[in-house]
This record gives structure tokens, C-alpha cells and sequence, in this order.
């Protein structure tokens, strides 16, 4: 039974998969970032607080993020951080709701850079909270944002 968990295990785990757990550290949660929201997982327990930044033209300007979370939960945070800066807060929205979609089997991965690295997670149900999180926490600190005139 432990060899099959393990190789269970392997799968989910890829050296990439790892790689983009660890690049975390770009993106610090520092006091000048004004949205805020901070979201945990009913199903495992992980915690995400993040903060963001928006321009005059309404787009990302800065993310940083405090995770305690599994592999799954850090390579999804920092897939969503890298790419933010100089998105429209609706690329978020659309990316998190395609990524609800693609783990219930409705629809496919969304279209944001890297992401198929995640993949693996969807054969697991228990890390599909942690993959969610922090997308759901940057669609929160996003509500925030007052709408254009």
C-alpha cells in the first residue's frame, strides 16, 4: 500500500511542480499593498493572506502573498503571482472560475501561463481547496476594487 502511495505521490509532486512551490519568495506580503484578503481551505486546513496593488488604469501592479499550504497550494500561488502584474482584475475572475470548471470535469484548463504544471492535482480532490485558494483570495481583495465610472 505504501508503494502505491507513493507513486500516487510522485505523480502529484513533479519536480516542476516543486520547482514553482519554491518561487514564493518573489513575492512577499508587504504593508503597501492595500487589497487584502486572507482565505482558508475548509478541506485541508492551508491558509493563504494576500495583498494586491492596482494603477490609475486599473490594472495589477504589485502582489505578495504569506502561504501556509502544501506543494499544491505554493505552486498555484506563485503561478497566479508571477503573471498578475499588468493584468485586468477580470483575467483573475475568469482564470479561477475556468479553474472551478476544469476540477469539477466541466472544462479545460484556463489559459494563463504555466498552469498546466497543475494538472496533476485535478486526479486529487483533496488538494483541489488548496489549488483554488489562492485564486479565491485575489477574486476577494479584487471585490474591493472600486468599480470604473
Amino acid at each position: 500500500m505504501a508503494a502505491v502511495n507513493a507513486r500516487a505521490s510522485s505523480k502529484l509532486y513533479t519536480p516542476e511542480l516543486l520547482a514553482l512551490a519554491t518561487g514564493l519568495a518573489d513575492f512577499p506580503l508587504t504593508e503597501n499593498l492595500p487589497l487584502r484578503a486572507e482565505t482558508r481551505s475548509r478541506s485541508c486546513g492551508s491558509v493563504i493572506a494576500l495583498g494586491l496593488a492596482v494603477d490609475g488604469a486599473g490594472l495589477i501592479s504589485a502582489i505578495g502573498m504569506a502561504v501556509s499550504a502544501c506543494a499544491i497550494g505554493q505552486a498555484s500561488a506563485a503561478l497566479l503571482a508571477r503573471e498578475a502584474r499588468g493584468r485586468d482584475p477580470g483575467d483573475i475572475l475568469l482564470a479561477a472560475q475556468a479553474l472551478e470548471r476544469w476540477l469539477a470535469g466541466e472544462g479545460d484548463l484556463p489559459a494563463w501561463p504555466g498552469i498546466g504544471a497543475l494538472a496533476p492535482a485535478r486526479d486529487h480532490p483533496g488538494r483541489h481547496g488548496a489549488l483554488l485558494l489562492p485564486w479565491k483570495a485575489a477574486c476577494e481583495a479584487l471585490s474591493q476594487v472600486a468599480p470604473a465610472r
